[in-house]
């Protein structure tokens, strides 16, 4: 399979990562304006799945280093191959919690606290399990990364000043338990990834699972996990009406297609982290990835010119964010050489 050796290389990789992680939402607003996300879902996971395999045919199967992706399956252990699946759903289960705590209580909300406490509790899970870098300087990079998605969800509050999330408290509350319940199982789903791979792909581990073939499994398990954890959002949605399977097929090629291209992004970028993984360890590959919130956050600033009617101050909001974004990132590519 293919291996990457260079750590310029793997943060290239990462650096991907982040912008197919911050991206794949876009393809969001190419459907249909009456697409339900619940529908959209279902295409978002058949994409990842798919590129998880084409992933695994390809770089997978090439090279000499490492074990081949259908050998690598054939051997792997039980253990692993549940580890992988139930990292699978339990990254399903927090990136619908995520949209449900947008819908409910707005970005500003939402993101400082599922992705900002995902990132806390998924460095320092991953740095625990393989202490690989400068922990002071993954601890400053992660600080400052995290001190990034607070301006944005400072900047984003000032756009909803005027238009208050319907519910009042009560709204607010359960959008912020759900923020909680979403950055809890955002953190730790990549542990359960990283245990089913054996840590240096250039020596396989029996039982243990390379990149490729540890993502084709935790895509299996985005998949399955679908008709416990998207039925449930369909049935009993947090807003809006429940969505009928039969909607699903009423959606043209057209619409299905943009959630399926959603889902080919997202995985790359997870194929990529888990790839670069193997060079930069999970901590930092993870900490680095996690930098898409910024992503989407350049998105909204300047192709859909989300901030054009902000309130004055809300530019040096934006100004600051970009800066410790940058910094933060620095200071994590430089955990691992320091």
């Amino acid at each position: 399979m293919f291996v990457v050796h260079s750590y310029p290389l793997a943060v290239v990789f990462c650096v991907l990562t982040m912008f197919c992680w911050g991206s794949w939402a876009v393809t969001r607003k190419l459907a249909c304006p009456d697409w339900r996300f619940e529908l959209f879902y279902w295409d978002y996971a058949l994409g990842v799945l798919l590129l998880t395999l084409a992933f695994g045919l390809t770089l997978g199967s090439s090279g000499t280093e490492g074990r081949a992706f259908f050998a690598d399956l054939a051997q792997a252990s039980t253990a692993s191959v549940i580890a992988a699946l139930v990292g699978g759903a339990i990254f399903n289960l927090a990136n619908i919690l995520l949209v449900a705590a947008i819908e409910v209580a707005g970005m500003a909300v939402a993101f400082p606290v599922g992705i900002g406490l995902a990132l806390i509790i998924g460095v320092i899970m991953n740095y625990l399990a393989a202490p690989i870098g400068n922990v002071a300087l993954l601890s400053a990079g992660v600080s400052l990364v995290t001190l990034a998605i607070i301006l944005d969800a400072l900047a984003y509050r000032r756009l909803a000043v005027g238009s208050p999330h319907p519910g009042g408290a009560k709204s607010s509350t359960r959008g912020l338990l759900l923020s909680v319940a979403c950055g809890v199982f955002m953190g730790i789903f990549y542990r359960f990834v990283a245990a089913a791979m054996y840590t240096d792909p250039t020596q396989p581990t029996a039982g243990k699972m390379g990149s490729y073939a540890a993502v084709f499994v935790f895509a299996v398990g985005i998949l399955l996990s679908s008709f416990v954890w998207n039925v449930l959002a369909m049935k009993r949605p947090l807003v809006g009406n429940p969505v009928r399977f039969r909607d699903y097929f009423a959606g043209s090629l057209p619409t299905h297609m943009t959630g399926i291209l959603g889902g080919l992004i997202w995985g790359t970028g997870m194929s990529l982290n888990l790839i670069a993984a193997g060079r930069a360890g999970f901590a930092i590959s993870y900490g680095l990835g996690q930098g898409a919130t910024m992503i989407a956050a350049i998105w909204g600033v300047f192709i859909w010119k989300e901030f054009r009617t902000a309130p004055a101050g809300t530019s040096t909001l934006l100004a600051a964010m970009f800066g410790s974004f940058v910094a933060g990132l620095a200071l994590i590519v430089l955990a691992r050489t320091m």
